[in-house]
């Protein structure tokens, strides 16, 4: 039997939250890769958004960022619409995905040097050299990016992320192919930029162990909608399952049970 769908935080007039989607909706010819979805990020959240591929949560991201323009329905960032507002808000949030590569043969410090640049970063060389000791990057700050292993591109791609001390951070799969130990070491660094900033990230991924760990809340969407939308424990508990894995399973294939009695 198919659980109750549980709506949390939706948007409400006035609200102060980071993000609002209201009724967004995005159609590709015939295709509606998403239908209608709405929800509110408290600032200072951790929100991960969940589905298989082909979900829309690529194209929900792409929309919050103003690079996608909805069918209809309304995309609030820190409080300004987008993209009609976006000069007044990109330089304010950033975004981290491991399948976007930087110039190759740029050094990392002359990457880092651009975007900071297209930022506005005032302070870009003691910012550079504070990431770079952060996110231990001294030793490879120019050499090529090209010549990185991933698990370098992905500390330098971070880096690129925090270049602007963002307030809102969106994060597409931030630790695909990674070994353990780096992933964790770039989860940990996640949780401490929050801590410390009061950062918003809304986190999209496939690693269900990294969402139980960094999340205040999931959002499950499916086939362009919203599937469930919950703390990781409510979800858990409606779900009658110990792992968000097999949740995310049940979801995919259409194995939905009823919280335990």
């Amino acid at each position: 039997m198919t659980a109750p769908l549980h709506i949390h935080g939706a948007p409400s007039p006035g609200s102060n939250a980071a993000i609002e989607l209201d009724h967004l909706v995005k159609v590709y010819k015939t295709t509606r890769a998403v239908d209608d979805i709405s929800f509110a990020i408290a600032r200072g959240s951790v929100t991960g958004l969940l589905g298989g591929n082909g979900a829309g949560k690529t194209t929900t991201i792409s929309m919050i960022m103003g690079l996608v323009l909805p069918t209809s329905g309304r995309v609030s960032v820190l409080g300004y619409a987008m993209p009609e507002q976006s000069d007044e808000v990109l330089g304010r949030m950033n975004f981290e995905s491991p399948y976007v590569d930087m110039p190759g043969r740029l050094t990392v410090r002359q990457n880092l040097n651009v975007f900071g640049r297209l930022y506005g970063v005032t302070n870009l060389k003691d910012r550079i050299v504070s990431l770079a000791a952060d996110l231990d990057l001294v030793e490879f700050l120019d050499r090529p990016s090209g010549k990185l292993s991933a698990g370098q591109k992905t500390r330098v791609a971070l880096a690129k992320a925090l270049i602007n001390e963002p307030e809102l951070l969106l994060l597409d799969e931030p630790t695909a192919s990674l070994d353990p130990d780096t992933a964790d070491w770039i989860r940990s660094h996640l949780e401490t930029y929050r801590k410390e900033r009061g950062a918003t990230i809304l986190l999209a991924s496939h690693n269900m162990l990294e969402v139980e760990r960094l999340c205040d809340r999931v959002i499950i969407m499916k086939r362009g909608r919203i599937e469930d939308d919950d703390s990781p424990a409510g979800i858990l508990a409606r779900y009658n399952r110990t792992t968000l894995e097999d949740v995310f399973l049940d979801v995919a294939r259409g194995r939905v049970q009823q919280v335990a009695s």
